[in-house]
């Protein structure tokens, strides 16, 4: 490896039953192909490997649901993969069983995202989830003992028929874990999903409440001591000999705009102005890497004024400033003057030149704050 690129994601699709809501590649069941996928993987990363760094920065395993791969596999996968100073896998919490919490740490995941999503039973429902919350309170004791100590719990708020008692009690649940993370998020009715058939309607008539809803969540981590770094994203602040910065560093790479590999059915990369999309068919892909040919896939140009738009639009979700130089035509000037004199930008001068941000009342306004600031 000699190339610049420092985040790796890879794409592991199967699951054991794919929520109402979820949209993205998935794949239920199909044990008996994990092994022919993971020689997949292996063998689209000895072809596109050569762009990634000699030191990774960050590694993460996303799906679909990891840990559903057979446990053998998913072995082979990670100690196949390079060393990263972060690595992260997302697991649901009913996969969690003592065995596979020792085989990640001692395959090297330094990092483990559990998705909660809630806490109430009859929410759980609606969202179709089979993981309990005694399964999520399991899944967390027994990564612990595994030695983990950097753990994510992913939320969801604006379920159909959840309140903000609810949500409250949701929020209670997670920081009594005691989590290093937090990743809270809007739910979404994505369109041709059969939760937006089902629920759509009511998720309408409920939108009004979703700005509170998250105003809600905001005040209570902030409360808690968690730093609101990025919008949907909270983490606990760094404090006495435990002085790490908690943020999730493979996310960040996102959102600061950096190239990155992505490996798999529908996987993405971008890397020196060219994004690639892996296509999704599972078939297809398997098929392709079998021959020894890359995976059918899309390839887009990214060019400079998209490179820096995306950089506008994915940086202004941080809490951090971007420097207003970097940003050229895609800013508009006369936007950031109005919206700074209404409180919703802030904006500094030091030696390297000026800087804005959102301010907290902006944050909460979100995406219409940053398309009025774009050219």
């Amino acid at each position: 490896m000699s190339g610049h690129v420092r985040h790796l994601y890879v794409h592991l699709p199967f699951c054991a039953h794919r929520c109402g809501y979820c949209d993205f590649v998935t794949v239920v069941g199909r044990r008996g192909r994990h092994a022919a996928y993971v020689d997949a993987l292996l063998a689209e990363f000895a072809l596109a490997g050569e762009v990634l760094a000699g030191e990774v920065e960050t590694v993460f395993l996303g799906g679909g649901t990891p840990t559903f791969t057979v446990p053998s596999e998913l072995e082979r996968l990670l100690g196949a993969l390079p060393a990263a100073e972060e690595v992260t896998v997302e697991a649901n919490p009913e996969t969690v069983t003592p065995a596979l919490a020792r085989l990640l740490r001692a395959a090297g995941v330094t990092r483990v995202s559990l998705g909660a999503q809630s806490f109430q039973p009859p929410l759980l429902e609606v969202l179709e989830r089979h993981a309990t919350p005694e399964d999520v309170r399991r899944a967390v004791r027994r990564l612990r003992e595994a030695g983990f100590d950097n753990l994510s719990l992913d939320l969801v708020y604006g379920i159909p028929g959840q309140s903000p008692a609810a949500l409250d009690r949701d929020l209670a649940e997670a920081l009594a874990l005691e989590p290093e993370h937090l990743s809270c998020y809007e739910l979404e009715a994505k369109a041709g999903t059969r939760f937006a058939h089902a629920h759509g309607l009511e998720l309408e008539r409920q939108a009004e409440a979703l700005e509170g809803y998250f105003e809600q969540v905001v005040e209570t981590l902030t409360q808690a001591g968690f730093r609101w770094y990025e919008t949907a994203n909270f983490c606990r602040e760094p404090s006495g000999a435990d002085a790490r910065d908690l943020r999730a560093r493979h996310n960040l790479g996102y959102w600061r705009g950096r190239d990155y590999l992505g490996l798999g059915v529908g996987a993405v990369s971008t890397v020196s102005g060219e994004r690639r999309r892996n296509l999704p068919s599972l078939g297809r892909y398997v098929a392709a890497l079998a021959d020894g040919r890359p995976p059918p896939r899309e390839v887009e140009v990214v060019d400079e004024v998209t490179r820096t738009r995306e950089r506008l639009l994915l940086g202004l979700r941080l809490d951090e400033p971007l420097r207003i130089a970097e940003l050229g035509e895609v800013l508009d000037e006369a936007a950031v003057s109005r919206l700074a004199e209404r409180g919703l930008v802030e904006l500094a001068t030091d030696e390297d030149g000026a800087e804005l941000r959102l301010s907290p009342r902006g944050r909460y306004l979100g995406g219409g704050v940053t398309v009025e600031l774009m050219a």
